[in-house]
């Protein structure tokens, strides 16, 4: 990008910053954050300096930033462009401290979050159809299958998924479990109980890998490229969403954490409580369960069939 110029208000004199790869790998290595939150903040960037560019801005102001968050706004969904303005508020403020650039990002409102369901789920039949479609007779099916039942069954996340390895599958009281290095966690601090059926589909699945260690991920590629390597939250992503339009649900708003939002969903609709259902998701807070309690007491609301009764 062309170097971004300011005047400071108490000096005549200009500083004259160049805002290349190069310090935005400056800005990248000074935030303490985990690295998907890195590749995270590394992308927004890279939006922001792309449209700066394309805009031939080589001198942003305030009110660049809010053209840039309006552009945001059209293109994106409001997650990414809440994640994209976090990238650039950060890297302003950073520019600000080390006397480099004016924080032009400082309140700058981003995108408003709605705290019901960004995405969509699906009904007890629906997931019947979509892990039928797993072909149970070959190994990449026998995978495919247990990774929906798993994923499905205790509502793990796609990065739970990858980082999951065969020994985090052992036994508490009476009960199978899996350790789980959840998001924005370090270490595997907690754990999911796994019903008898999902563990059958596990350990069928780990009796086609042959001779495995402990420290071995749970689940793994099957192609020639990267055959026995840990699968990627991409390649996870891949597999659901191909099952899903197998199974003949090809709506955008189905993704992988949409078999979250199902099992918090169905545990709801059989009666779970809400501790139960904030234990067994776990959500930090009870608000976060709280949405999908609305969702489906919304969704069993039946005051349009009353009033229509009324009517007709």
């Amino acid at each position: 990008m062309g170097d971004l110029t300011h005047t400071a208000a108490s000096s005549v004199t200009t500083t004259r910053t160049v805002l290349t790869e190069e310090l935005q790998k400056r800005f990248i290595e000074y935030i303490d954050a985990r690295p998907q939150s890195l590749i995270a903040y590394g992308k927004g960037l890279k939006c922001m300096f792309s449209y700066f560019m394309t805009a031939g801005i080589t001198s942003p102001r305030r009110e660049d930033m809010m053209h840039y968050r309006d552009q945001l706004k059209a293109k994106y969904a409001p997650t990414t462009t809440a994640l994209y303005l976090t990238a650039a508020r950060l890297f302003f403020k950073w520019t600000a401290q080390e006397g480099l650039y004016p924080n032009i990002a400082e309140h700058v409102k981003g995108a408003t979050l709605d705290r019901a369901h960004r995405k969509g789920y699906f009904t007890s039949a629906a997931i019947k159809n979509i892990i039928g479609t797993a072909d149970r007779d070959t190994a990449t099916g026998k995978r495919d299958y247990a990774i929906l039942a798993l994923m499905t069954t205790g509502g793990l996340r796609c990065i739970e998924v990858t980082r999951a390895n065969i020994e985090d599958l052992t036994i508490q009281g009476d009960s199978t479990i899996l350790f789980v290095q959840g998001k924005g966690k370090y270490e595997r601090t907690d754990y999911v109980k796994i019903p008898e059926k999902t563990e059958k589909a596990i350990r069928d699945y780990l009796a086609t890998r042959g001779e495995v260690k402990p420290s071995d991920p749970l689940f793994v590629c099957r192609g020639n490229r990267n055959a026995q390597g840990r699968l990627t939250t991409r390649s996870i992503s891949r597999i659901c969403k191909d099952h899903f339009k197998a199974a003949g649900y090809n709506d955008r708003r189905l993704t992988a954490h949409s078999l979250r939002h199902t099992a918090a969903t169905l545990a709801i609709l059989a009666g779970a409580t809400l501790i139960e259902a904030q234990e067994h998701l776990r959500h930090a807070s009870p608000e976060t369960t709280m949405i999908y309690i609305n969702e489906t007491n919304r969704a069993a609301n039946s005051s349009a069939a009353k009033i229509a009764d009324t009517i007709f």
